[in-house]
Order: C-alpha cells, then structure tokens, then sequence
C-alpha cells in the first residue's frame, strides 16, 4: 500500500506485526566532513542552513570523531573519508541506504549531491564487502532523498514520506518499492521543509517524535503520534528548532540526538520517551548543525 489517505494507512498500520526485520541497526557508516563548507546549491531550500561565515571546519570535523567514538561503544561503526568536492557528504543517508540483503542509491535534488551517488568506495563496500544486491534509483529524473524523505519503522515495514522539492510522488514510490515496504503514507511537508527525518523520528517501532509544525496537515503528525501512542512525542516550536526530531535510535534501548537538541528536550517529553525503555544520549554536534541537518541526518545505517 502506498497512499495519501491517513485513515486507510493508519486502520493498516494498526494491524502490522512488528516482524518485518530488526527494529535497529546492526551497524553504521559515515562520512567524514572534510571540506566543510556552505553548499550553496543546496542552501537553496534548506533553511537550516548557516551563512557561509557560521561553518567552522575544524570543529565539525572535531565533533564529527567525537560523534564517531560515541557510536563505535554501542555497534559497528565505520566512516568514509570526505571530499571537498561534495561537502554536504557528511549527511550520507540521504545518498545511501539499506535493507536486508542489498543497498540503495537515492536521486539526489541539486548536482552538488549528485556527485556523491559515484562514490566507487561506498558502492565497492556495499557490493563488493557485504555482498548486497544494487538498487540504483540515481539515475532516474525523480527526486528521491531515501531516509531524509523517507522515516522508516523498520519493525514494521511502514513508511512515512515527506513530499517536498527533495522528494515527488514517484520518488516516493521507487523508494518504497526499493525498500520493500509493506506500506507508506505520503504527505506534504510545510512550506520551508526540505525533510521528513528533521521532523519526524519513528525509534525502534516503539516511539515517535513529531514535529507538528513541519506537516502542512496538521492531522498527519496527529496521526502518526497516536500510532505510538502513549510513546508519541508532540514536540513544541523551540525544540523543533533545536533539531529534536532529527534523532535515531540505532539500539533498542538509547535514542540518540545533539546536545542541542538535548537540552531543548522538555521533561515531560524526555519521560515519554524513557517509558518507551529509551536512554537519551547526546553529542556535542552544533558546528555540524551549521549544514542544515543533525545527529540523524550524519547517520547510514546497515541493515
């Protein structure tokens, strides 16, 4: 099923076993940001973003090992060298993304990205180390932005697909056909939205974290919080701002998100999740947060 009708993916959605696969991840990957800068192709419509004078190179690179280090003490973590020439490489889910037995390449919107879909090394690991069968979606003319457009409850097979300039309606069906979903809910996102996973986070098929104001229909993060409900978290304006929904839970037992987002995070909201049987942890990541994404947006992840 893949369907704009929330009333008809949500009378499905309730019926799903959580056995479609792992809720989490066996491991991750990411990319190193050298080169760190402002790419201004895509500052285009992502308004996170900072002025070009906001990026601190050293530090990103800084906080991006630190970020590594902290992953690498809870499960398999490797990263990829970076390339000034695509300097938004760091957020490499959005170019790459997995599922059992075989590795998808997105269709990246602005041609500065697009460069990072050639990436011999990353394909080579797929391919060539894990033995995956290739799904390649980059040559196509339809925008497809994999796990920045698409949230992904991985326990259930149930996707959530922000449609945006990153992300069509076809874009939105080859990904739910190359991940092998059981069902997915397109919706828009609001005006100034470039990507579902800075709004919204599904964790470990037990919890999500909505950002109200990234829906253009209010009903849709509604919706998707009373799907998890009691474990839904409605987040206010300030922490959509501070990136919390930009988070991951790559174990069952920890959810991941900045230091930023840490510290925006309500206690009434931190308590939720904790019922959930979630640990919040945090890493220092705000000279990161100067490209537009977060802790999540920096994460592959290898099913």
């Amino acid at each position: 099923m893949i369907t704009r009708d929330i009333n008809a993916f949500m009378d499905f959605a309730r019926g799903c076993p959580a056995d479609f696969g792992p809720a989490t991840a066996r491991a991750a990957f990411l990319v190193a940001p050298d080169g760190f800068a402002l790419a201004h192709e895509s500052a285009q419509d992502n308004r996170y973003m900072a002025q070009a004078d906001g990026f601190d190179a050293a530090r990103a690179s800084a906080q991006h090992r630190a970020l590594h280090r902290a992953f690498a003490a809870t499960l398999p973590t490797i990263c990829f060298a970076g390339d000034p020439a695509t300097p938004d490489a760091l957020f490499p889910n959005n170019v790459f993304g997995t599922a059992a037995g075989r590795y998808v390449v997105g269709r990246m919107r602005h041609p500065v990205r697009q460069r990072e879909a050639d990436r011999a090394d990353i394909r080579g690991f797929f391919a060539g180390v894990l033995d995956y069968a290739e799904i390649d979606l980059s040559g196509q003319p339809h925008a497809c932005e994999l796990t920045g457009a698409l949230v992904i409850d991985r326990a259930r097979g149930l996707g959530f697909v922000g449609l945006s300039e990153r992300c069509d309606e076809e874009g939105a069906r080859l990904m739910h056909e190359a991940f092998g979903l059981r069902a997915s809910l397109l919706f828009d996102l609001a005006p100034g939205e470039y990507h579902t996973n800075v709004v919204l986070a599904v964790l470990a098929g037990r919890a999500a974290i909505v950002c109200p104001q990234g829906f253009a229909d209010s009903a849709v993060p509604e919706a998707i919080a009373g799907l998890y409900a009691p474990h839904g978290v409605r987040c206010s304006a300030a922490e959509h701002a501070a990136f919390v929904g930009n988070a991951i839970a790559l174990t069952p037992d920890t959810v991941w998100m900045s230091a930023q987002a840490g510290r925006a995070l309500q206690p009434a909201h931190r308590g939720i999740l904790e019922a959930a049987g979630f640990t919040v942890a945090t890493v220092e990541l705000d000279a990161i947060e100067a490209g537009g994404g977060s802790l999540r947006c920096c994460v592959g992840e290898v099913f």
